[in-house]
Formats: structure tokens, sequence, C-alpha cells
């Protein structure tokens, strides 16, 4: 995938799993920002994890269901992090 995809990518998938998750909104950046290190995240899981295969192409469900996943792993790790800093 180029980098304008892996943005796109990012950014949509971000944005769901914020939706999903909370109804805070964060901003773009952050949203495309996590949806970029959730899409890596979720892409390694099912790779190593799952023995699956993700094809990468922008047009791919296992991509977008993978990057989506992530993303909210991610947002779930932040908020576990959050919890215990404030303890």
């Amino acid at each position: 995938m180029s980098w304008l995809e892996w943005i796109v990518l990012g950014l949509v998938s971000g944005t769901l799993a914020r939706m999903a998750m909370s109804r805070r909104e964060r901003g773009l950046i952050g949203s495309t920002l996590i949806g970029i290190a959730g899409s890596y995240i979720g892409t390694w899981i099912v790779l190593r994890w799952m023995h699956g295969t993700v094809r990468v192409g922008l047009l791919d469900v296992p991509t977008w269901v993978s990057a989506i996943g992530g993303a909210m792993v991610l947002l779930i790790a932040y908020r576990v992090l959050r919890f215990v800093a404030r303890r």
C-alpha cells in the first residue's frame, strides 16, 4: 500500500474505533495516528496468533477488520494505562 492509502486506512479505522469505544472526540490527527498504529497491531495479531493471512489492500475486508480491531486494542491499552497512572 502507498503512504496515502495507509493514511486513509488509519483515518477511517481510527475514527471508527473511537466511535465504537467512546463518545469523546480527540481530533483528526489523533484518530489517524491511532488508526495507523492500530492497523499495524491488528495485522501483527492476525499473522502471529491467528495464523491468518491479511492481504494489504485498501478494498480488502480483512485489512479493515484487523485495522479497526488493532485500533480498539490500542485504545483499551491506553485506557488501562491512564487508569493505572491515576491511582
